[in-house]
Formats: structure tokens, sequence, C-alpha cells
């Protein structure tokens, strides 16, 4: 199977082992991967700064970088939210007629486990995980939270395939529902709302004695991460496609 793969922004400039995981275990799944270099940004940051047709511009270069595939794998949960949620108004308005973009892309977990029924990933990870659900992945894509899916497709596959690797223990947090503070242009136009909300947040995994954050989205790693440096504290803050890849994993 041939699949598309969409590197969002914050993965290219900022956290490319995201990227390079996400190939290697699409790849030990037998998977045909193609890299678009023409495909940059979904167009969030645009969208949520209340400028359209510059989200729409981006939606429709999205469109065209990957017209060639039937699937398209994203690690990033936010990234695919967008595209889902509001591709759709951005791209069929235009043209009276919907576009079949939208339902091409899906967050790499959903397509191992969905789309290629992977139900263990082969490998081991001797720690107790903290998995910081982002807002978009759980509300939007139902990701993250057994108990709080948004739709009827089963167990989650976040979750499902992060247990399956020997070794690994995910740690139950309080409040597993709750923001880290990140919210893209919300980060520094209420910055210290922001760190406070990611500060509870980190409470909350140290708590449940956590010894590695992971999430589907490298911008709310970048954010707790980010804190945790600011406190000169040295917890592991890996994207979930570098766990499942084996990349960098502490000593065991």
């Amino acid at each position: 199977m041939r699949v598309g793969l969409f590197i969002p922004c914050f993965v290219d400039q900022f956290y490319p082992e995201a990227g390079r995981g996400a190939v290697a275990v699409l790849e030990q799944h037998g998977v045909d991967v193609a890299f678009a270099e023409a495909a940059i940004c979904c167009g969030q940051p645009a969208w949520n700064a209340g400028i359209p047709d510059e989200a729409r511009s981006l939606a429709r270069n999205l469109e065209r970088a990957f017209s060639d595939f039937e699937y398209v794998v994203a690690p990033s949960a936010s990234c695919v939210a967008m595209v889902r949620q509001h591709h759709p108004a951005l791209l069929d308005g235009e043209r009276g007629e919907a576009s079949p973009w939208p339902g091409k892309l899906f967050e790499l977990c959903e397509f191992l486990w969905e789309i290629l029924g992977v139900r263990r990933i082969e490998g081991r990870f001797s720690r107790r995980v903290g998995l910081h659900v982002g807002c978009h992945g759980l509300r939007n894509l139902g990701l993250g939270n057994p108990s709080e899916r948004v739709h009827a497709r089963g167990p989650d596959p976040v979750r499902e395939l992060l247990l399956s690797l020997e070794g690994l223990e995910l740690v139950e947090l309080e409040r597993a529902d709750e923001c880290c503070g990140f919210g893209g242009t919300f980060a520094w136009s209420e910055a210290d709302v922001s760190t406070r909300m990611g500060e509870d947040r980190l409470a909350d995994h140290a708590r449940a004695g956590a010894e590695v954050l992971t999430s589907t989205d490298s911008s709310c790693l970048m954010h707790l991460g980010g804190l945790l440096r600011r406190r000169g504290e040295n917890r592991p803050v890996m994207h979930v496609a570098e766990i499942l890849a084996g990349f960098e994993r502490p000593s065991e």
C-alpha cells in the first residue's frame, strides 16, 4: 500500500524525529511511504488567527499535494482535526461539491488501527508513561481517552498500541481531559494562563509517577517540554510515533 505522508509545520521545523518515527512504524507494517514536498501547513494558525483566505489557500495546497493518494497519514491529531473539521467549509463552498481530501487524512495511530488493522507493535519500553491527550485529538477525533470517545469505533488506538509494547505502563491521570495550555496563539496572547495550565498538567503527571511524557501532538509536547526545561528537569518528552518506532528510548 502506498500512502502519502503529511509532515505538519511543528514536526518539520522542530520535531523531525516524530516524522521519522511515523515513517519507521508505517514501513514496519508494509506501507510504501511517499513524502509530498509541496505539502506545508494545514492552515490552522491562519484559521485560528481569523485569516480564512490564507487558511483556504493552504487547504487548497494540501488537496493538490495529495490528490493522487487514497490515504494520507500525519503524526499530528491537531492538524488532522483541522482538516476534517474546517477544510470542508473552506473548500466545498467555492466549488459547490464536497472535496474528497478531508476523508483521506488519518492520524498515525488511527491509520494503524483502523485501516491496517494493527493490534500490536513489537518492541519493549519499560517505563511508566503519561499520555497527554491533546484537545483536538480527544474532542474532534475521539483519541486518547476511552471514557470520552466521540464516536463508537471501539477501543482507543493510541492507548492500545502503546500498551501493546512490552513493559510499558500507562499511568492514570486525575484530569486526562485537561488542556496543556498551548493552544497555538493562545500561548503568547495569554502567556501567564498558558503557563499555569501547563504546570497543572505536569503536576498531574508527576503525581501519577510518569517517567516519560508522550502525546500525538508535537505542539503540546513542545509546550510541556519547554516548561520542564525551564524547571531544569530532564524528564523525557517523546511523540507517540517515537515510542512506537523504538527511537531514543531511555536506558533500560
